[in-house]
């Protein structure tokens, strides 16, 4: 088991965005956004429109995720931000565009 100082330090978040959100640079705007705040994880586009954030860092820089999350790119509309807890994924250092 990690030392308590870690487990609280690194958090994990699954972001799921609605709105006009696909074919926009959403996800490469989220890579840029996560790279610049040395956010691990990964982004996607789902089927009915939506995109999935799985984001781990510590709870300012997810907050900051989140805060930009809201506002998008200048193309995109973004109508909600659901968040929810996630497991952090052992050896994820990194923060990667899927399905590109």
């Amino acid at each position: 088991m990690p030392p308590p100082a870690e487990r609280i330090s690194v958090q994990a978040r699954r972001f799921l965005i609605r709105g006009r959100v696909q074919g926009v640079g959403f996800r490469w705007f989220v890579e840029r956004e996560a790279h610049i705040l040395q956010i691990a994880g990964w982004v996607r586009n789902h089927p009915d429109g939506s995109v999935e954030v799985l984001a781990m860092g510590k709870r300012d820089q997810l907050e900051g995720l989140r805060s930009r999350l809201q506002d998008g790119p200048r193309a995109a509309r973004v109508d909600g931000v659901e968040e929810s807890e996630a497991e952090p994924v052992a050896g994820l250092n990194s923060f990667q565009v899927l399905g590109a």
